[in-house]
């Protein structure tokens, strides 16, 4: 029987193939005794996105829980990760769960667990429910109907819970008068509502129900984003675009001229609000991937930074046990202090448009600002789609550390934080690293321009391959 492993966020196969309603059932009765082992809450919210079979696979889940003495509360309808984190926390359950595969094509479904605490359940947690799925087919002891009368499922709101919580949170007068001018790429995904009642006046684009995404992986980056992009840069109206993903917790942005601003520069953006504007202060907490401006920004401002593996999971231990100002990864995924220990993509995005309405400054304005204090910087990445025996090929020359140049480029020392990142002889810095959700080898660069970090990424491929 298939072997059900969590990767770096929940576990994510191609619906119809390994993501079955049988494997949904198989880990939802581990997560139900996981639960019942634990000293957690016995009870549970779960919710879906707007992926296809989200409502069946959610619904499967309840019953396993509920049928094992699982109080389940379910949503209403889809919503995002940070939707379930956040009701997780508020409503005082055990656990979250969410069926979504967030950011990944349109074949695919997932099934991500979150904590009490409100943020990503940590490995050790995890790898407790990995070990308690059945190698065996499980079987629905009570219909869903049933575990409804019964009062063991019961339908909740997270949607407006959400919503209350960030209206206690923002100055949404000064949110409103700049969403006029704000245009919002829903990617077809589980934040497309939420944008519509807290900032009625936006514009909104791809808001509409489509499981299929327009056969895109709803991953809020630049090559995915082609209609919001182009519809700033022929239009004066828009001072920013929002984009999110499948799940809205991560967050894809663009100025007023249609460029995209990468998460490294968002990154740095947030810490000068928090700090400067907020007066907010604590640790940062970034994963390897990451620009090297955040630690010169770290510096310059006396806070302490800490580097993890790739993966939220790991950001997010801090963040329940430490003093952090923010988490963050190079994908888009950013959680702050005075919310949930999670990526929120939203709710970024609601924190940049404060920025703006508070400074009274276009998003490159504020990105000039900061290039005054680290200096400017571009990363880039190729996802490079690569047969296994070559992916596990590339790895093991990266373990034994026989690379020595890429191309023009010479490396002068190597960190293997989680993959190899190679820092060269012209200060910029290639880094290889095998997705943990994907078939995809990512190689990422940093230098001082695009053009500069996108030739140091065509050497890279073209050695590794042997082009």
């Amino acid at each position: 029987m298939y072997q059900i492993k969590f990767g770096t966020d929940g576990w994510r196969e191609i619906i119809g193939d390994n993501f079955t309603t049988a494997n949904v059932k198989r880990v939802a009765l581990a997560t139900a005794k996981w639960l019942n082992q634990s000293d957690f809450e016995k009870s549970c919210v779960v919710g879906f996105d707007c992926r296809f079979g989200g409502e069946m696979f959610a619904k499967e889940t309840a019953v396993q829980l509920a049928s094992n003495g699982i109080k389940v509360l379910l949503s209403s309808g889809y919503v995002s990760t940070p939707m379930i984190s956040l009701a997780a926390n508020r409503l005082k359950t055990g656990a979250g769960i969410i069926l979504t595969a967030s950011h990944n094509p349109p074949s695919y479904n997932g099934y991500k667990i979150k904590a009490n605490y409100g943020g990503p359940a940590i490995p050790t947690e995890v790898s407790k429910i990995e070990d308690l799925i059945l190698n065996e087919e499980v079987h629905s002891i009570k219909s869903f109907d049933e575990l409804v009368q019964e009062g063991m499922i019961e339908y909740s709101d997270f949607e407006t819970l959400y919503l209350d919580h960030c209206k206690q949170s923002f100055d949404m007068n000064a949110l409103t008068l700049q969403s006029e001018s704000l245009i919002y790429d829903a990617m077809f995904g589980a934040g497309k509502n939420i944008v519509k009642r807290l900032l009625p006046k936006s514009t909104i684009l791809h808001g509409d129900n489509n499981p299929g995404f327009l056969g895109r992986a709803p991953e809020p980056i630049l090559k995915n984003l082609p209609e919001i992009a182009e519809e700033i840069a022929k239009s004066n109206q828009f001072s920013c675009g929002l984009a999110t993903d499948g799940d809205a917790d991560r967050i894809g942005f663009f100025d007023e001229k249609g460029n995209f601003v990468d998460s490294h520069h968002l990154i740095l953006l947030l810490i000068e609000y928090l700090t400067t504007f907020k007066g907010y202060s604590g640790k940062v907490v970034k994963s390897f991937s990451v620009s090297d401006k955040v630690q010169k920004l770290c510096e310059l401002k006396g806070l302490e930074s800490i580097t993890t593996k790739i993966g939220f999971k790991y950001i997010c231990e801090y963040m329940v046990t430490d003093d952090v100002l923010i988490g963050a990864e190079e994908s888009g995924g950013i959680a702050i202090k005075g919310h949930i220990p999670e990526r929120d993509g939203v709710w970024m995005g609601l924190v940049l448009m404060e920025f703006m309405a508070k400074t009274g400054k276009k998003i490159s304005e504020l990105i000039s600002d900061m290039y005054e204090k680290v200096g400017s910087f571009a990363v880039e990445r190729y996802d490079l789609h690569l047969n296994n025996e070559l992916k596990e090929q590339i790895i093991k020359i990266c373990k034994s550390n026989s690379y020595t140049n890429f191309g023009s480029y010479k490396i002068v020392s190597t960190e293997d934080t989680d993959g190899f990142k190679f820092r060269l002889d012209n200060g910029s810095w290639v880094m290889i690293r095998p997705s943990g959700t994907e078939p995809v080898l990512r190689v990422y660069s940093e230098s001082d321009s695009s053009a500069s970090a996108f030739d140091i990424l065509d050497q890279t491929k073209k050695a590794i391959l042997g082009e």
